[in-house]
């Protein structure tokens, strides 16, 4: 995993993340990985938390937070991807003079978020079936929020589910928002903005807000892991 993410066109997706707040990757999880996450949805040991997504009216679907210590293949993928993206995030930090530096290692992140009461580990799998969807929204679990996240598709498109397209919804000052559904293949991942991201305006860089979500799978089953590099309260 190290090597395949190391492999990755980094300047590529550094230009899509400024253009547009995402990037999708080519696979980089092969089938057997994919379906070893999968079948881990049903050891109820492996997690923390289970949310019926349609209890709190987030969309209709379901998802696990992994419980400490993470699966290997999830740790490693956490560990590795982070590197190269906090390079990314302080360059969109600094086009936006907030004044924030993130830690250029996950180890530093993960302190920094325990010492704001942050201690829960945030990557998940989520499972939707036939009609489910996710409502678009911000993963914040706290005061410390890293700007980018990851989500890894697991299943196949055609083949395992039809619909359920990926959303991004970007929120733009003083005009109507701008949608984009992104298809995606097994193994593939999209790298997207958390909260906001950086954007030339004819005053300067400005701030644009974002939201993420599913559309309504047609048919079968979908999964997906979801990496969020910060830990929740």
């Amino acid at each position: 995993m190290k090597t395949r993410l190391a492999r990755l066109d980094w300047p590529g997706i550094e230009r899509s993340l400024w253009q547009w707040g995402y990037a999708k990757t080519p696979p980089v999880l092969s089938p057997f990985e994919c379906a070893e996450l999968i079948g881990l949805y049903g050891d109820e040991r492996r997690f923390r938390s289970t949310i019926d997504m349609a209890r709190y009216k987030f969309g209709v679907g379901e998802y696990r937070y992994f419980a400490a210590p993470l699966p290997s293949l999830v740790e490693t993928l956490r560990r590795h991807a982070y590197p190269p993206l906090a390079a990314i995030a302080n360059r969109w930090e600094a086009a936006l003079s907030r004044g924030v530096v993130h830690p250029a290692c996950l180890d530093g992140l993960l302190a920094l978020c325990r010492r704001r009461g942050q201690t829960k580990p945030t990557p998940l799998l989520l499972h939707y079936e036939t009609g489910g969807y996710n409502c678009l929204h911000q993963d914040l679990y706290g005061d410390v929020v890293f700007p980018l996240q990851l989500t890894c598709f697991l299943s196949r498109r055609g083949g395992d589910y039809t619909g359920g397209d990926f959303l991004l919804v970007e929120q733009r000052p003083r005009a109507q928002s701008r949608g984009e559904a992104i298809a995606t293949e097994q193994g593939e991942i999209v790298i997207f903005a958390t909260r906001y991201r950086p954007v030339e305006g004819a005053r300067g860089v400005y701030r644009s807000a974002m939201r993420h979500g599913v559309s309504r799978v047609t048919s079968g089953s979908r999964y997906t892991l979801g990496v969020i590099f910060h830990d929740a309260k």
